[in-house]
């Protein structure tokens, strides 16, 4: 855990130093706050073109549970990490990737038991509508 947390650190580091050293070689002068406002800001309008079709695909076809379950899958991910990264910071406990990974895949387990039983009620109630 303690690997890819400093492998993600590091290239985070590496693309805010070379943002810093495009800064610097063109003399934008932006400061530190700029930065990060206008990458911050591009990356989530990028990920805003790339995922608002397929939404939108998602939902025109029916799939708004599919969408509920990315939401929530995403946020699983970033809670699970949370956790961790707060347990090493506070030691009270210990930093495991392996925690994160039991945990999303006891959040896809209980999901998949609940799609199943919610398709075979929904089979039910569609026999009865006949």
């Amino acid at each position: 855990m303690n690997t890819l947390l400093y492998q993600i650190v590091d290239y985070i580091t590496k693309v805010h130093n070379d943002l810093l050293t495009l800064n610097d070689a063109y003399e934008a002068n932006f400061t530190d706050k700029q930065l990060h406002f206008l990458v911050i800001g591009c990356v989530g309008m990028a990920m805003i073109f790339v995922i608002h079709p397929i939404f939108k695909f998602l939902a025109n076809h029916g799939a708004v549970l599919t969408i509920s379950w990315i939401y929530v899958f995403t946020l699983i991910v970033l809670m699970t990490f949370a956790i961790e990264i707060g347990q090493k910071i506070t030691h009270t406990g210990v930093m495991d990737f392996n925690d994160i990974v039991f945990g999303v895949w006891g959040f896809m387990l209980m999901f998949a038991i609940f799609a199943l039983i919610r398709f075979i009620l929904k089979g039910i109630a569609k026999l009865f509508r006949r």
